[in-house]
C-alpha cells in the first residue's frame, strides 16, 4: 500500500523533460561564474604550449627566431589575445570571488553590479591588449 503511494506522488511531480541551455536566461553574476571556470581550463590547458614556447625562445638564437615567427602570425595574435582575455577575466572574477568569501558584496544589488564590472573590465582590457599586439 505505501509503495503504490509512493509512486503516485512521484508521478505527479512535474520535471523538465527537455532542457534547452540555449534558452536559459542566466543572471549576469552566473555567465561570469561559467566563464571564470572556463577561462580557468582554458590557461590550464594552454600553460604547457606556453612554457614550451618560452623555453625554446631561451635555448637559442634559432629557437627564439622560431618562436618570434610562430607568434607573428594572425591565428597566433588572436590566441594571444584569447589567452589575454582569460587571463585578465579569471584574475578580475577570482578577486571578486574572494570578495564573496569573505561575505563582502553578497547581496544581489551589488552581486549584479561586481559581476557587470568584471565583464566590462576584461573585455577593456583585452581590447586595448589587441590594439597594442596588432
Amino acid at each position: 500500500m505505501g509503495d503504490g503511494k509512493k509512486a503516485n506522488i512521484m508521478s505527479s511531480v512535474k520535471r523538465p523533460k527537455y532542457l534547452n541551455l540555449l534558452k536559459i536566461r542566466l543572471p549576469v553574476p552566473g555567465i561570469v561564474s561559467i566563464l571564470h571556470r572556463i577561462s580557468g581550463f582554458g590557461l590550464f590547458v594552454i600553460t604547457g604550449v606556453i612554457l614550451w614556447l618560452f623555453g625554446l625562445s631561451l635555448e637559442s638564437k634559432e629557437g627564439f627566431e622560431f618562436a618570434l615567427n610562430l607568434m607573428s602570425n594572425s591565428f597566433s595574435k588572436i590566441l594571444l589575445i584569447g589567452i589575454f582575455w582569460a587571463f585578465t577575466h579569471h584574475l578580475i572574477a577570482g578577486i571578486r570571488f574572494l570578495l564573496l568569501d569573505i561575505h563582502w558584496g553578497t547581496d544581489i544589488l551589488f552581486a549584479r553590479i561586481s559581476s557587470t564590472i568584471v565583464l566590462v573590465l576584461s573585455v577593456s582590457f583585452t581590447m586595448f591588449f589587441s590594439f597594442w599586439v596588432w
